[in-house]
């Protein structure tokens, strides 16, 4: 049986939740109009059904008794995503630069998939995909 939600969430501790907010708007996602914001959390809309939670360290601290990762240190995941195309890619991952993330990885094609990776302010890894089906099928 499979499990469905309204909608799935990521929990992000942030340093700043405005620069966050701003960082991740400037990208082209959008703030989840249903979800009250306020100094210590914003909801930004990555995809259908799909949303990141920035939440302010201090107030991420008293959701869990475990130590948050140091992410100048240690990565804890991946956050993928997967757009329609490589200009796509490129320009989320230049536009991620410009605003003040960092390289992950240079780009990479493997045949029918073209990766590219960033950090985001906080140091959370994202890896930005396409997939060309035509080519995965074959």
């Amino acid at each position: 049986m499979a499990l469905t939600s309204a909608f799935t969430s990521f929990n992000l501790p942030v340093k700043n939740v405005e620069q966050s907010k701003a960082f991740f708007i400037g990208l082209g996602f959008e703030l989840n109009p249903h979800f009250p914001e306020n100094e210590s959390s914003a909801a930004i809309v990555i995809g259908d059904n799909l949303q990141i939670m920035l939440i302010h360290q201090s107030f991420f601290n008293t959701l869990t008794e475990k130590e948050s990762v140091d992410t100048s240190k240690y990565a804890q995941m991946t956050i993928a995503l997967a757009f329609e195309s490589r200009e796509k890619v490129d320009e989320i991952v230049n536009t991620a630069l410009s605003l003040g993330g960092k390289l992950h990885a240079d780009p990479e094609y493997h045949g029918s998939m073209y990766h590219w990776g960033f950090v985001d302010l906080d140091g959370h890894l994202w890896a930005i995909n396409c997939m060309n089906m035509d080519e995965a099928q074959d």
